[in-house]
């Protein structure tokens, strides 16, 4: 396959429409030929409309004036053309465009999409959980999206670097460390715990609470906390040693989570806040000396320049406390200063959640004044929308905390087995223990993308997990109940198509909207909305099943027989290709 990929059939009606407009008006050579996929026809173009009023010409004689050319330019492409309403022109292809559409993309291992984003290089940002803290609720959608554009990017020929921001650094360390010290006897290492429901991550948690109450109460206790965070800064041997296995803990966890989740983060993604600390000084001191940071009652902050506060005054980043330490913000600066000068990205995408947007603006706005971010590196906030609980408020627990992510996983995992177990009740238990797992993950996930990211969504199990309607369920489903057909078969291997068949209108249907799958993905990697490649999806799978009730597949005759085999098995990767870039499982059987 060439490196274009297979040229869409939308793309070739719109070059055939852009020759017939360049015929009739050679002097707009560069007229958008405005073709969209249309239920009156295959396609339609309504250029005819914005090129008559820049002509000041009637759109329905001009329309009649592209018509004559249409027909003649590319006959294997265009079958017919009529003009409708005011001057649209309804575009009909041919059947055997069609048919051959289809074999092209199936003989493509890509499924005819090009690698496009060959050589850039994109850095996304996402997950990044807080040591000795469990991963939680407000974790999701971070994690989920940003391992969905990794995989779309990816796909492209991207070489996408996964950045697992960790907060592994701090003063809350020196308290934790000081607290275990004092209290040896409780376990915190994971090969203390037996239960399941135990895990280092939850017992230092649950340290953490602890020391921060005994900081709070206790003066002395707070102060010996104190020298423990200076000790860890300066890099006192055995404060480093204890810190180092706190965070090997809590990777383990993490670890755990992603695993589960099926999400590419790995141990070689985590780039903590630790990471950075040896370049805070070196980023003040560059901000100082391009005078986009000043010195301001012993701190040095940067002012915006864009963004002003409810009192008027400029919105400012804290680049250095008047104490000398560094925040939130000095890492994240020098953080994108990182990222463009040392692994010179030419992308770099923030996925965290909507509350932040204000923070990354001026972390743009600085790196722009700084000279780090030009017109070469694209920036994105990647923002999200919140997980609502039923009552649609920002999901807690009964008692008001968090709620752990494991916890949310189990219920959606418990949820799937009792659908997959009622819809098949003679599956074998551990076939059943897989299919639960995968549907349930699969359907958290999908729920997720599935959503506008900014917007908020309400995390109902007993929802995501049905067999109808718009769900991940619904879409794994299809994927095996295609899989059934094709097992059934047997002779995939010699499928062949044959371009002169005539299409029934389910195939039609089902071919046009196989060809559309590149522009849509394509469309994700632009916007960074995987919820548009998940409607597609549940449209395929939707057009499917018309075409599957009112088209014979393995009783059909030859060679009716091959194309809808040829159509099913397109259907069948295109549904597990676009699932895998969502980071959800196409299981063979549901």
């Amino acid at each position: 396959m060439s490196p274009a990929g297979v040229v869409p059939l939308l793309g070739s009606v719109a070059a055939v429409v852009s020759e017939a407009i360049s015929r009739v008006r050679p002097d707009l050579p560069d007229a958008d030929p405005a073709v969209r996929r249309s239920d009156r026809a295959d396609f339609q173009s309504n250029a005819a409309l914005p090129l008559a009023k820049k002509t000041g010409t009637k759109p329905v004689e001009l329309a009649g004036a592209l018509v004559q050319h249409l027909e003649g330019i590319d006959p294997a492409v265009v079958e017919s053309v009529t003009v409708s309403g005011p001057g649209f022109l309804n575009i009909t292809v041919s059947d055997t465009a069609i048919w051959s559409q289809v074999a092209a993309r199936l003989a493509d291992d890509r499924l005819g999409v090009p690698a496009a984003e060959s050589g850039h290089r994109v850095v996304i940002d996402y997950s990044g959980p807080n040591v000795a803290k469990e991963m939680h609720v407000g974790h999701l959608r971070t994690t989920i999206i940003g391992d969905s554009l990794a995989r779309v990017l990816g796909f492209f020929g991207a070489e996408v670097i996964r950045a697992n921001h960790l907060g592994d650094w701090g003063t809350q360390f020196g308290m934790l460390i000081q607290y275990i010290d004092e209290h040896p006897e409780t376990p915190w290492h994971q090969d203390d715990f037996t239960e399941s429901q135990d895990s280092a991550v939850s017992a230092l948690d649950a340290l953490y609470k602890a020391a921060r109450s005994r900081f709070d109460a206790d003066p002395e206790f707070a102060d010996r906390a104190r020298r423990r965070v200076v000790a860890l800064q300066t890099g006192d041997e055995r404060t480093v040693a204890r810190w180092k296995e706190i965070v090997a803990e809590s990777e383990k966890a993490f670890g755990a989570i992603y695993h589960r989740l099926g999400v590419l983060l790995t141990a070689d993604d985590y780039a903590g806040e630790s990471f950075y600390n040896p370049m805070l000084a070196d980023t003040a001191t560059e901000l100082l000396d391009k005078a986009v940071a000043v010195a301001s009652d012993g701190a040095v902050v940067v002012a915006s320049e864009e963004v002003t506060g409810p009192d008027g005054t400029p919105a400012v980043l804290m680049v250095r406390k008047s104490d000398g330490g560094y925040g939130y913000d000095s890492t994240d600066l020098a953080t994108i200063r990182y990222r463009i000068t040392s692994l010179h990205a030419d992308r770099l995408l923030y996925v965290t959640d909507s509350r932040q947007a204000l923070h990354f603006r001026l972390v743009f706005e600085t790196a722009c004044r700084a000279g780090w971010l030009t017109d070469s590196v694209a920036v994105d906030h990647v923002a999200y929308g919140t997980v609502l609980g039923p009552d649609g408020r920002p999901f807690k627990t009964r008692a008001g905390g968090t709620v752990r992510l494991m916890d949310l996983l189990d219920d959606a995992v418990t949820a799937a087995r009792a659908v997959v177990a009622e819809k098949n009740p003679d599956l074998p238990a551990a076939e059943l223990d897989v299919i639960a797992e995968q549907a349930g993950i699969g359907a958290v996930k999908y729920a997720d993308l599935s959503t506008s990211r900014i917007k908020d969504y309400t995390f109902d199990p007993a929802r995501m997990t049905a067999f109808n309607g718009n769900t991940g369920v619904y879409l794994q489903y299809a994927h095996a109940r295609i899989r059934s057909i094709l097992r059934k078969a047997e002779d995939l291997d010699g499928i062949s198509v044959d371009p002169s068949a005539t299409l029934e209108p389910a195939e039609r249907e089902l071919a046009l909207t196989l060809d559309g799958y590149g522009a849509v993905i394509a469309e994700v990697g632009v916007t960074l909305e995987p919820h548009r490649l998940a409607g597609y999806l549940y449209e395929l799978a939707r057009a499917f099943t018309g075409f599957y009730d009112t088209c014979p597949v393995l009783t059909a005759a030859h060679p009716v027989r091959g194309n809808r085999l040829a159509l099913s098995q397109l259907t069948a990767r295109t549904l597990a290709h676009g699932l895998e870039l969502l980071g959800i499982a196409a299981p063979e059987r549901l």
